[in-house]
């Protein structure tokens, strides 16, 4: 039995979300969107001066990325932080089906590495540590996969892909 076929790609900035997202949707030959591209220019603008977004700043992103999974009849992905479960809750009602989240969980050595290594993207290295403290990892109660991104891409994607065709979270 599927886990779902809305699924959320999650995580704190440089995680992977865009690259392991895209992989694993490939894989699957569904359909990728990068959460990122339905931000508010405001709030790009925001994260591009080093401030954290708020619970309102993010609100009416969090009800477009549900209201783009809605939009989409079939299975598809989406990459969005999501680091709060009231985020989750957001997306989960906008969405109007079940929906999946695949938790990219790193140490914070990984994730600022990737960061500062990265080249084009808005979000400075200077906002880990806040996209950190605000992050409720899902519980027991959410449909979600964790895994661990300190490991081969090719591995990560992998796991992913045999979660998600096993119904397994």
């Amino acid at each position: 039995m599927p886990l779902a076929s809305k699924f959320v790609v999650m995580g704190v900035s440089g995680c992977g979300k865009s690259s392991v997202g895209a992989a694993v949707a490939a894989r699957l030959g569904i359909s990728y969107i990068d959460g990122d591209d339905l931000h508010p220019p405001e709030n790009i603008a925001k994260m591009s001066r080093g401030e954290p977004l708020t619970d309102s700043d993010r609100a009416p992103w969090l009800v477009r990325v549900g209201q783009r999974l809605a939009e989409i009849d079939g299975p598809v992905f989406i990459g969005c932080s999501a680091l709060k479960r009231a985020y989750r809750d957001i997306i989960r009602d906008e969405a109007g089906e079940p929906v999946c989240f695949l938790h990219l969980d790193g140490s914070r050595k990984t994730l600022s590495e990737r960061m500062a290594n990265r080249t084009g993207h808005f979000m400075p290295v200077s906002l880990l540590e806040s996209q950190l403290a605000t992050l409720e990892p899902p519980g027991p109660a959410e449909t979600a996969i964790t895994a661990d991104i300190d490991q081969p891409f090719d591995q990560l994607v992998d796991a992913l892909v045999a979660n998600i065709r096993e119904g397994r979270s």
